[in-house]
């Protein structure tokens, strides 16, 4: 740097002085970091790639400008040779100087001359620049058409962008598109290396994930917390162009449910869900790294898998080696239904709970890798046939079984040999028919059988051997009677039998000292037999849309009822013992309005207080 000073007062003579200052050290500043887009700009460039998508499809199907410019070129070439071999003929024709003869001699003397034209020199000069343009005229389309034939112009390749840049997955182009990019080379190649990063997935995905991180923050991702059925703090996302990065930033999760999300690829990130126990992927494939397998392999507990067909579950899913319940549901191809063929469990060494809702022909052989430790097995197969269950019988250990909408006509007697298993259940079959039930004194354990939602017309009388059954489910059937026999059921706690064609009752069911919930709903009862109200444990009485037209007084000595149904009959009045149910409120009492206020005051008044 370069000061200028002028001399004080006492150094007049000595003029002007130049000092020089060291130059400072040069500050190296870093260039500013990449910042994200804003919204506005994420979607022009958005807006940006898809039309360029669209441009590519269109122009690629036709090769209409690549042909209309060698027409054209072909014919500028014939056009200049035409003019060309035109001006070689008569050219040389062309004279400047011409002899005339006049006779003038008497008084020139002189009788020939050679006459010039006064414009002949500008008429030469114009000639010589005219026959030049043409010449660089036909240059310029020899050119022009070798460039198109010297080399294969409906093709062009990226090979060069890709590895300078190293997205391998710019796709060739071809026809007119190819044909253009080739054009634009001759002006500058910037353009097209620029052009090809339009093309490459890779750059789109990482433009949707910029803008999907933009929109979807960690502050509003966690507003959208809530818990789940298990208690698990859960964060559901739902038809979003792909998953936010910000998702990892949320270490609080403990359970994750994707739903219908595109592609999905777990970044390394993945581990920062430390807590993370539940994962339901439904319709969202998804792509877990290895290091993210390692991850999740000890530590997550439930997952679901829904998709289209069971082949694209993914394989790492089998490899979780500290499930315990896993839940999936899909097709099998039609060719794959009878044999059912699903990956092998035995990773799974921690499996209590396994799902299958799906169109088996057999209960898959891989479930007996579980066999030892699986403790819940639950297959819905949508109505299609389940013909082959003798895998069950390995299953030692399993204490809640599932057959739903499986198409069953008889209860299949591979559950007979499950001496562990205290819940079953075969809603929506086809069931005309239980005789079978004799044989559930071998299943010893046998706590609740829900045989709901089928075609049975009668109730066998053997059913008494079921001495130790807690909860018996037969609403909707076809039943019209119940035999005597079901009131030595003495462990019974619960009796749905609702949505029937009873016409009455056993007395016998006064037996069923530890009954607690009664279900006769929608049934064509008329009366109650007075035994029924031995039944002091009862809470719930479910009596509603049947042909009562009348509630026996006895109802008052049900003294622990909290819930009784009435509506839907043929009453006319309620019986004032219902003021010495001393847990029955108004808010358990269901019925007419104006039943309820033909009640007198002072029972009103105990039901209605807190």
């Amino acid at each position: 740097v370069t000061v200028t000073t002028t001399a004080g007062p006492g150094k007049a003579g000595e003029g002007e002085k130049e000092k020089v200052l060291p130059e400072p050290e040069k500050v190296v500043t870093e260039p500013p970091a990449v910042t994200l887009l804003d919204k506005k700009e994420g979607e022009q460039a958005k807006a940006l790639f898809e039309k360029v998508k669209k441009f590519r499809v269109h122009v690629e199907e036709g090769d209409i400008l690549y042909t209309m410019y060698i027409r054209q070129t072909v014919l500028k070439v014939c056009k200049f040779l035409a003019i060309l071999v035109y001006n070689l003929v008569y050219v040389g024709k062309i004279s400047f100087l011409v002899a005339c003869r006049v006779e003038t001699s008497e008084v020139t003397g002189y009788a020939s001359f050679c006459c010039n034209h006064t414009k002949a020199h500008l008429f030469s000069k114009l000639a010589f620049c005219y026959i030049s343009f043409v010449c660089v005229y036909g240059i310029t389309c020899l050119y022009t058409l070798y460039w198109l034939f010297h080399r294969p112009l409906k093709e062009y390749s990226f090979r060069s962008v890709r590895e300078e840049t190293g997205m391998g997955d710019i796709p060739d182009v071809k026809n007119d598109f190819a044909f253009m990019l080739h054009l634009i080379d001759q002006y500058d190649s910037l353009y097209s290396k620029r052009f090809a990063v339009f093309l490459s997935e890779v750059s789109e995905s990482r433009l949707k994930q910029l803008n999907l991180n933009h929109e979807w923050t960690a502050e509003k991702l966690r507003q959208k917390l809530q818990r789940n059925a298990r208690g698990r703090l859960e964060l559901a996302l739902c038809m979003l162009p792909g998953l936010p990065d910000t998702v990892f930033e949320l270490s609080e999760v403990e359970a994750l449910r994707l739903e219908a999300i595109g592609d999905i690829t777990f970044p390394p990130g993945l581990s920062q869900l430390v807590h993370l126990q539940e994962l339901s992927l439904l319709h969202s494939p998804a792509r877990l790294p290895f290091s993210s397998q390692i991850f999740l392999r000890d530590r997550l507990k439930v997952i679901r898998i829904k998709c289209e067909e069971l082949r694209e579950v993914p394989l790492w899913v089998f490899g979780l080696r500290g499930l315990e319940e896993l839940h999936l549901e899909g097709l099998f191809p039609p060719e794959l239904a009878r044999a059912a063929t699903l990956e092998s469990l035995r990773e799974l060494k921690q499996l209590k709970v396994l799902s299958l809702r799906s169109n088996a022909g057999k209960v898959p052989a891989s479930v007996t890798d579980v066999a030892g430790h699986l403790q819940r097995l639950s297959l819905h197969n949508d109505g299609a046939r389940l013909l082959a269950l003798n895998s069950l019988k390995k299953l030692a250990a399993l204490r809640e079984l599932e057959l739903v909408a499986c198409g069953l006509e008889r209860i299949p007697h591979a559950v007979f040999s499950l001496g562990a298993l205290q819940e079953l259940d075969l809603r929506d079959n086809h069931l005309r028919s239980i005789e079978e039930i004799l044989s559930f004194q071998h299943c010893r354990k046998l706590l609740t059988l829900r045989l709901w939602h089928n075609q049975i017309a009668y109730v066998p009388e053997h059913v008494r051997k079921l001495r130790g059954l807690e909860q018996l489910y037969l609403s909707h059937n076809k039943l019209e009677t119940l035999p005597t026999q079901l009131g030595m059921c003495s462990s019974l706690r619960l009796l749905d039998v609702s949505h029937n064609g009873l016409h009455s009752l056993p007395a016998e069911l006064g037996l069923l000292q530890n009954l607690q919930h009664l279900a006769l709903s929608y049934n064509a009862l008329e009366f109650l037999p007075d035994e029924l109200f031995f039944c002091r444990k009862l809470r719930t009485l479910l009596l509603g849309y049947n042909h009562l037209s009348q509630l026996a007084p006895q109802v008052g000595a049900l003294r622990a009822l909290s819930r009784l149904e009435l509506k839907g009959n043929r009453l006319e009045a309620l019986p004032e013992e219902l003021g010495n149910c001393g847990g029955l409120k108004k808010s358990g009492l269901l019925v007419e309005d104006t039943l309820y206020d033909g009640l007198p005051a002072e029972v009103r008044d105990r039901m209605e207080a807190e």
